[in-house]
């Protein structure tokens, strides 16, 4: 929950050193002024009856008109003075549930408001101040607060388009009883709803490399996880005395512990290709919308088979980014790697360069286990760079868009097939894909595509190698 600045019928800190006092009174000059323009139609109305009505009075020598005009005149005057020294104070928060939200899905925000002063409010009137993509701008008329009193009002976005997008500020807007008088006061705070964008639920395939742990190595280290290493450390303040190792500690004559031996983690990298030139078309059903949400979908369902992923872009920008290659650290931080990533694609727009020369010297070095690609249109300089990615990494799959098929509704063009046969020849499990096309059909068409079963059973991973 975040909090707002506490909002005050006048605004206005006092002062009682002379120095300040002028400034006082500036500040006084100018928020009555303020409150002055703060009249509403019904206000400045009377206001123009009474003075229109005492020089009526004043031509015709009607004392009883000028008593009327006087008093027109007055009413929204006093209300503007009671309005503009009214003394309470309202504070303001906002909560967001969920604060991440899937394109397409809705979110539901809460508004609080608390009467921190000891008077009673008035009418209040409250709107926050919300991007048109994510619905109309919602209003809400609060009564009277009670000192120490309490208002909770929500209301629902949603968005088709996924992006970041700022809440707020909050805005209270203070009436008197008769309606002649509005203040507006605004909260400084503001909090970011992320949409991210729609994820797709994969089948099980089998989904590891074929080095650094992988495969049939990955299951025994999985399997040694928590077994004791046969050689032994020294004992360090807060190791478990349940490890101590007594007969090495007879031996060495200094307390000695058992050390647990580490798995390897299998990687994962997704590469995203971000060219503008790549694609054609805008909009939710666009090719590069496709491309970010396999992405997406991709990283998700990869995290959760315990893969250390990471999210590479054709900028050579790099997602989570925590240790030297990229990976996070550890398996602890795949939740706050997750949220970073997904993060990450709801803002990633179309980058400028021509070309994947960036991620291919990223992938240079070394075996990086399972590289999982969605590209958009590659020339034939592209599509060689892109074959020789196959040689950097365990297996590897592309998922390649044809642009203008997408637009056109049609069918893949030829180019896009002769892509396609160079990335296999270099070993690449390649796939067009068809406007409109499911993840999910792809995902396991490119297990089938190697001739391999689909998995030890339900939830079994063996190698795409």
């Amino acid at each position: 929950m975040s909090a707002g600045d506490p909002a005050a019928g006048d605004g206005r800190e006092g002062g009682d050193r002379g120095g300040d006092r002028g400034a006082d009174r500036g500040a006084d000059r100018g928020g009555l002024r303020a409150a002055l323009g703060g009249l509403t139609t019904r206000g400045r109305s009377f206001l123009a009856a009474g003075v229109a009505a005492a020089v009526c009075a004043y031509v015709l020598g009607q004392s009883d008109l000028l008593r009327v005009g006087l008093l027109l005149s007055m009413l929204p005057l006093i209300s503007v003075a009671l309005l503009y020294r009214t003394r309470y104070r309202v504070a303001g928060s906002r909560r967001l549930a969920p604060v991440r939200v899937p394109a397409g899905s809705e979110a539901r925000v809460h508004l609080r408001m608390d009467n921190v002063s000891r008077l009673p409010t008035g009418l209040l009137m409250l709107q926050d101040h919300v991007p048109y993509v994510l619905g109309p701008r919602p209003r809400f008329v609060l009564d009277r607060m009670e000192p120490g009193g309490r208002r909770e009002v929500s209301y629902r976005v949603r968005s088709d388009l996924r992006g970041s997008y700022p809440l707020g500020p909050l805005q209270l807007r203070l009436t008197d009883p008769f309606g002649m008088c509005e203040l507006t006061r605004s909260f400084s705070a503001f909090d970011t709803l992320t949409v991210i964008p729609r994820t797709e639920s994969l089948p099980p395939v089998r989904l590891t490399g074929d080095a650094s742990g992988y495969g049939e190595g990955r299951r025994r280290s999985l399997a040694l996880a928590g077994d004791d290493d046969v050689i032994p450390r020294a004992y360090r303040y807060g190791d478990d005395l349940r490890r101590v190792h007594w007969r090495s500690t007879a031996r060495y004559g200094e307390l000695m512990v058992r050390r647990e031996e580490q798995p390897q983690r299998a990687r994962c990298t997704v590469l995203l290709d971000t060219r503008a030139i790549a694609y054609h078309g805008v909009g939710p059903d666009s090719a590069f919308e496709w491309a970010v949400s396999g992405a997406a979908s991709s990283l998700i369902h990869i995290l959760e088979r315990g893969f250390a992923v990471r999210l590479l872009t054709d900028t050579g920008d790099c997602v989570p980014g925590a240790g030297g290659d990229g990976f996070a650290a550890t398996p602890q931080d795949s939740a706050d790697s997750a949220g970073l990533m997904m993060d990450t694609l709801a803002v990633v727009d179309h980058s400028e360069g021509d070309g994947l020369a960036r991620a291919h010297d990223l992938l240079r070095g070394g075996d990086e286990g399972l590289l999982i690609a969605f590209f958009g249109d590659l020339d034939e300089k592209q599509a060689e760079l892109v074959a020789r990615m196959r040689r950097r990494s365990g297996a590897a799959v592309a998922f390649v868009m044809d642009s203008e098929a997408w637009a056109s509704g049609g069918a893949s063009a030829g180019p896009v097939e002769e892509r396609l046969r160079l990335l296999r020849e270099a070993g690449w499990t390649a796939l067009a894909v068809p406007p409109g096309a499911s993840l999910s059909a792809l995902w396991r068409l490119a297990d089938t595509a190697r001739g391999e079963p689909s998995g030890d059973g339900p939830g079994g991973y063996g190698g795409w190698s």
